[in-house]
């Protein structure tokens, strides 16, 4: 009887793995592959991002989940992935936030010039309620939002002319993200807004369909795009959250257990995320500095430009509902006061 019953306990134990997270997964189970889709490369914090997020999933399904990373626009833009997303062909993606816009008129707050003055400000604020609304608006259009790590503050670059004051934006190409509020807010700067795809950054840099783009100080040498450019100007003018989102109809498709894993990995992989995100950012101004001619504007040049913004705050507070920006604002305010 003894050895029956040891017999049953090994099968039992043969056919389940008990992870540290407590969740149980059959060992039978036939491994099963995500695609993860985003236009970075490996060398960004974003993409070490993505890999630590890969290799927790393993670790915790106990190899029932993998990921694979689909980096650089492999399958498609952001807004095609997005459709893709929603069609269920591919199952995660991490982009930034403020491109569901097209899902939720409400992220396009996120693309509002100078809303943030620091990371921890970001991070607090996109961690706690104003971030959880804006994923709530996600799953009735086919995606589950999961965690924000960043893209961080872009900054301007050209290889036109130094940009020192505002005035020396006037005329030049910018590229920008493809939404509606950067495009107006860098056109409001007196620059020529560009919406371009970020794969093909570079090549319009390299043949000078455009003078510029703006990107976080680590994005410009992983893309070699200081390459093609000579000259980086400091605005801190945009902070821009990426969001880590599956596709709802990929997600419903799991048990309890492997939401959990899915969701616990993409929060432990944003705060790794992020740590790596500053690290680097810090080490890409150093190598900047000896690559290309860098400016940090003055506080009154700084203050001009957030004058020139506001028109666009405001034409963009009135379509988004003046509710809701004002209680992301009171959100902002809360943290600063919290210091």
């Amino acid at each position: 009887m003894k050895t029956q019953i040891k017999k049953l306990m090994a099968g039992v134990l043969g056919s389940v793995a008990v992870l540290s997270t407590g969740v149980m997964f059959s060992a039978d189970a036939a491994a099963r592959d995500l695609k993860l889709a985003m236009q970075t490369n490996p060398g960004t914090a974003q993409y070490d991002g993505v890999e630590k997020f890969a290799a927790l999933v393993k670790a915790k399904s106990g190899g029932s989940l993998t990921v694979k990373i689909f980096g650089g626009g492999a399958l498609g833009g952001d807004l095609q992935v997005v459709s893709s997303l929603q069609g269920g062909t591919v199952e995660l993606s991490q982009m930034n936030a403020s491109l569901l816009n097209g899902l939720a008129k409400e992220f396009s707050v996120l693309d509002f010039p100078f809303l943030f003055d620091n990371e921890k400000e970001a991070h607090t604020v996109m961690d706690g309620p104003i971030g959880k609304k804006l994923m709530d608006k996600l799953p009735e259009k086919g995606i589950v939002g999961l965690a924000y790590p960043e893209l961080g503050f872009r900054h301007i670059s050209n290889n036109k002319r130094p940009v020192k004051k505002v005035e020396d934006l006037a005329g030049l190409k910018i590229r920008v993200i493809q939404t509606p509020v950067y495009v107006d807010m860098m056109n409001a700067l007196g620059a020529n807004a560009t919406p371009l795809p970020f794969p093909e950054v570079y090549n319009a840099l390299e043949q000078k369909a455009v003078d510029g783009a703006t990107n976080p100080l680590v994005t410009i040498p992983v893309m070699k795009f200081d390459e093609v450019q000579k000259y980086l100007t400091l605005t801190r003018h945009q902070y821009n959250p990426q969001i880590i989102i599956m596709s709802k109809k990929a997600w419903d498709k799991l048990t309890p257990a492997e939401q959990k894993v899915i969701q616990e990995s993409a929060n432990e992989a944003r705060d790794f995320e992020r740590q790596v995100s500053a690290k680097k950012n810090a080490e890409a101004l150093e190598h900047l500095k000896k690559k290309l001619e860098v400016t940090e504007l003055s506080a009154e040049e700084m203050a001009k430009m957030r004058e020139k913004v506001k028109p666009v705050i405001e034409k963009y507070t009135k379509e988004l509902g003046e509710p809701f920006v004002k209680e992301v604002y009171a959100e902002v305010a809360k943290v600063r006061g919290a210091k």
